[in-house]
């Protein structure tokens, strides 16, 4: 029988149960952090952002902080990283890249609020830098370097990571948005999992259709 207390591949972290830092916004109770080889959440994949216990409790920042929002049913492996608003105190249009104190505050250059969307898979050891927006449904591989904002339902690779290819075709990625899947209240969601777990987009719409029906017959 495994400990309590000890890690184990099978367990995770979830999100909205650990996460303390008020500037990492996180939707809803199904997200989770695949802990078993690293530290928790906000000590191990969230880094150089402010509102940690440490930096709270030390220094006032001088700038605007970029923010941390996850989505519904984000599922992240191990060991991924992501970089947050911290690490950008290096001026590449400056001759010199060091963030001195004297002109930390020049040097500071914001990239944006990074935002991992409902329903998106990070696989491990993936790098997501400052200011990314990643699609609902997105899948990162292993490994890969995310530079660039990530289409919706869309698979990306590499590094510099680069587009592999949408999970659907257009039509029905377009119909998955439409329907709004992860603002669904959880009822429904429970209702209709067999059509989520399933790619038939027909048999999707049309159980969504039957089941506002059934609302309005109320």
């Amino acid at each position: 029988m495994i400990e309590e207390n000890k890690k184990h591949w099978s367990k995770v972290e979830y999100l909205h149960e650990t996460v303390k830092n008020p500037n990492i916004h996180i939707k809803g109770t199904t997200s989770y952090y695949s802990n078993a080889w690293s530290g928790s959440f906000e000590d191990s994949v969230v880094r150089y952002l402010y509102g940690d216990e440490y930096s709270l409790k030390t220094w006032e920042p001088q700038w605007h902080i970029d923010q941390l929002y996850i989505g519904s049913h984000v599922c992240i492996a191990a060991e991924v990283v992501i970089l947050m608003g911290g690490n950008n105190t290096h001026r590449t249009d400056w001759f010199s890249l060091y963030p001195y104190i004297d002109t930390i505050q020049e040097a500071y250059q914001a990239k944006g609020d990074t935002i991992i969307g409902d329903g998106a898979w990070l696989g491990m050891r993936a790098m997501i830098m400052p200011g990314i927006n990643i699609g609902e449904g997105a899948i990162i591989a292993s490994g890969a370097v995310v530079i660039k904002d990530v289409e919706p339902y869309t698979i990306v690779a590499g590094n510099p990571a680069k587009p592999i290819k949408q999970r659907f075709s257009e039509e029905v990625i377009k119909k998955l948005l439409d329907l709004k899947i992860y603002d669904w209240p959880e009822e429904k969601f429970n209702k209709l999992l067999n059509h989520l777990c399933n790619n038939d987009i027909e048999a999707l719409t049309k159980a969504h259709n039957e089941y506002l029906k059934g609302l309005e017959s109320k």
